[in-house]
């Protein structure tokens, strides 16, 4: 996706020639409600709790939407499920609390200074950058700070 605004699923999915189903609408809405980076797994129970998909169902949909650039797959961790997040235009850091798991977006400069870097210097042609930096959260270390 390259834009902020609402995407519109139905058109979309048409224009890619996909159908409309209940299925897709209900892990398009359940993704669209998650709270920052969900696994397949969390709504997959959120949309099979509500009979209105199967486990098979949420993993099919979230490729079709990853395909379509509609969602955004990321490994956060070496042992970590994917996360899925709804897609968005801008490249940025994934801050990973080793501690809480906690999750955090850091949008700057760097990320396309390191696209033209690798573009420019080294020819290497940049598709997508996904940037992982794991450490400790200000509020864990708060936390041990007053342990």
């Amino acid at each position: 996706m390259t834009t902020d605004e609402p995407v519109d699923l139905d058109e979309r999915l048409r224009s890619a020639g996909y159908r409309v189903t209940g299925p897709r609408r209900a892990v398009w809405t359940a993704l669209c409600q998650a709270s920052g980076h969900v696994t397949a797994e969390q709504l997959s129970a959120q949309v099979t709790a509500a009979g209105q998909a199967d486990q098979a169902s949420v993993y099919r949909t979230l490729a079709l939407f990853e395909e379509l650039g509609l969602a955004r797959q990321s490994r956060l961790g070496d042992a970590d499920a994917a996360r899925w997040e709804v897609a968005h235009p801008d490249e940025h850091f994934h801050l990973v609390c080793a501690n809480c798991g906690d999750i955090d977006h850091h949008v700057g400069s760097l990320v396309s200074r390191i696209r033209d870097h690798l573009e420019g210097d080294h020819r290497f042609e940049v598709r997508d950058v996904e940037l992982v930096v794991t450490g400790i959260c200000a509020r864990c270390r708060d936390d041990e700070a007053t342990a």
